[in-house]
């Protein structure tokens, strides 16, 4: 028979007879490297799917006996050992790329791709950006043009270490504050890619109104850098009236938006038969952006009873007052200055409880994940309201001296 006749009927008996050896070969492979950590030899393989394959080549061999002559024997032998040893190789590699340890809670942190991370020095973030359409939320008025495209063309970066459902939580927060949303839902998945379902806002300025408060428009001198809720005194005449900025505007401000909306003399806009523009129009700025100051108007949210005072002074004079410093930064410094250190971790599965006890650690603050709230992290619960010992899920502030803390994160947290 023809050489290459010979060797198709051995590609043939080898495929047929080598989905055995190969299928034993990557189970092995895959068990061994799982449960063990140790890669399982290549002669082994070969020896292991050379004693499948007889047994199956000899049933052969008792039908036509000419085959152990022929060269297709030899052609079958490579095939065999190609297959197992591919076969042993993909196994390995999948005992070693799955996770040693898998719960419910493991499988509902997803995270992102490490694809998509960027090191921004020792910090891995990500850009997340909206993927298709931004829809409308049932029950709610269709978003505006301007709102829609600013939302589609948007781009944040967030922390990469947080699990999915975490950074679906920061953007819809963010996008609430950022847009004055009435509500929003997110949708990110592993390639940071956003879907974003969102309402319009809905009663912007009277929702902002603290009760007990009404807001007045005064025209003043406004200074540089005034935004959304400073505080501020306003002179007006014998009078000092207390209020919270709602929203500034000068003729600067409103200056830089109209030479926003219009195109520089060098730019060749090109217009379609429909006759709209092809360059979209610029986004609205944001409604807590900081004023470039100047004369102008500025809402204030002030006491029922100074309302009348405000409004008949003619010349009333805003001074911001100052929130003094950060507490939280100092809180922060003085834990550092005593020696001590703050680390935010997720309780793991096989977290011992003796260590949890014994550590010498405070848990200042715990956010709960169990099936009483249906596997979705409740609020923060700080100490000492904390009345229930950790459990897997939890995701805890821990403060104490500082390799104590490192030693108690290492053992506690996954």
């Amino acid at each position: 028979m023809a050489l290459p006749v010979e060797v198709l009927l051995g590609i043939y008996l080898g495929l047929l007879t080598g989905i055995v050896p190969a299928f034993v070969a990557g189970s092995l492979g895959f068990l061994v490297r799982y449960f063990t950590g140790v890669t399982l030899p290549g002669f082994g393989v070969v020896v292991l799917a050379l004693s499948i394959a007889s047994v199956q080549g000899g049933l052969l061999g008792l039908v036509e006996p000419t085959i152990a002559q022929s060269p297709r024997l030899l052609v079958a032998v490579l095939v065999v050992l190609m297959l197992a040893l591919y076969a042993h190789n993909q196994g390995d590699k999948l005992g070693a790329e799955l996770p040693r340890r898998l719960s419910l809670t493991s499988i509902r942190q997803r995270t992102l791709s490490a694809d998509v991370v960027e090191l921004v020095g020792n910090v891995g973030q990500v850009t997340v950006r909206p993927t298709g359409e931004i829809h409308d939320m049932e029950g709610y008025p269709p978003l505006s043009p301007d709102l829609r495209r600013s939302l589609k063309n948007g781009s944040w970066r967030l922390p990469a270490d947080l699990p999915l459902s975490e950074l679906e939580s920061r953007l819809e927060e963010r996008l609430r504050t950022d847009h004055d949303l009435a509500d929003v839902t997110v949708t990110i998945d592993e390639r940071a890619r956003a879907t974003i379902t969102a309402a319009p806002p809905s009663g912007g300025l009277s929702k902002r109104i603290p009760d007990g408060r009404r807001a007045v428009s005064i025209a003043t001198l406004v200074p540089t850098g005034l935004a959304r809720g400073d505080e501020v005194s306003i002179r007006a005449g014998e009078r000092t009236v207390a209020g919270t900025v709602l929203g500034a505007r000068t003729e600067i401000d409103d200056e830089h938006a109209a030479a926003a909306d219009e195109p520089s003399a060098g730019d060749e806009t090109a217009v379609p038969d429909g006759g709209d523009s092809a360059v979209d129009a610029a986004p609205a700025p944001k409604p807590n952006a900081a004023s470039a100051g100047g004369v102008g108007r500025v809402t204030v949210a002030v006491a029922r009873r100074d309302v009348k005072a405000l409004l008949e002074t003619e010349t009333p004079r805003l001074v911001v007052r100052s929130r003094g410093t950060s507490r939280e930064f100092e809180a922060f410094a003085l834990v550092r200055r005593a020696g001590h250190a703050i680390r935010r971790f997720t309780v793991g599965p096989s977290a011992d409880a003796d260590v949890r006890a014994a550590a010498d650690v405070t848990v200042l603050a715990a956010r709960r994940q169990g099936s009483e709230t249906g596997g979705r992290r409740s609020g923060w619960v700080f100490a000492p309201g904390i009345e229930r010992s950790l459990e897997p899920g939890d995701e805890v502030f821990v403060a104490g001296p500082e390799a104590a803390t490192d030693e108690f994160v290492e053992a506690v947290a996954r």
